[in-house]
């Protein structure tokens, strides 16, 4: 059921905010020249999948989790799309393919090894990653690998239809504070 309500989301997201996401496209050519950003992740059973997201910082930013990435690297339109969360809209498009889920532990990256670790550890990889989450909506970013793994195999553990809508509700209306970035 959760699979269908993805495809039926993440389809209505993609027809629906076509306007929005073209919009954002083109002033984000004039933010940094490329307003798409691709970025290898570990999905489902920790198999490699390229994320798509807005892109947010400027193009030299090295390729590291968000919370140690220094602020000076987001651009103007980048802070507004995190604040908002429009930077998320591109993965409507990971979710349409399979590679995500909308409600899902958020993928990590392939150097984020003690997050790997301890999320293998739970059984987190059994699932697909998702846009939002347990953690997201609870503040906990990837600066906290054992707490975050928990927080996700409770999320999985508890998973029902009515969790995955809350978990979207509470995003869509601006729970939680997104992706950190330092100061």
């Amino acid at each position: 059921m959760i699979r269908l309500l993805d495809l039926v989301f993440s389809l209505l997201g993609l027809v629906c905010g076509s306007p929005v996401l073209l919009v954002i496209y083109l002033v984000g050519l004039s933010d940094t020249g490329s307003p798409l950003f691709r970025q290898e992740r570990v999905g489902r059973n920790q198999k490699p999948f390229i994320l798509v997201k807005f892109r947010t910082m400027s193009l030299d930013t090295a390729s590291v989790a968000s919370h140690l990435a220094s602020t000076a690297s987001i651009t103007k339109l980048g802070g507004f799309l995190r604040r908002t969360k429009l930077d998320e809209l591109p993965q409507l498009w990971n979710v349409l393919k399979g590679e995500m889920s909308l409600v899902g532990p958020r993928p990590g990256l392939f150097n984020q090894t003690e997050l790997t670790q301890a999320r293998d550890a739970k059984g987190v990889f059994a699932v697909r990653p998702g846009i939002t989450g347990l953690a997201q909506i609870s503040d906990i970013d990837m600066s906290t690998p054992e707490l975050l793994a928990e927080t996700d195999a409770k999320m999985i553990r508890d998973m029902s239809l009515k969790n995955y809508l809350v978990y979207i509700i509470k995003t869509v209306t601006g729970s939680g504070s997104g992706d950190r970035v330092k100061g």
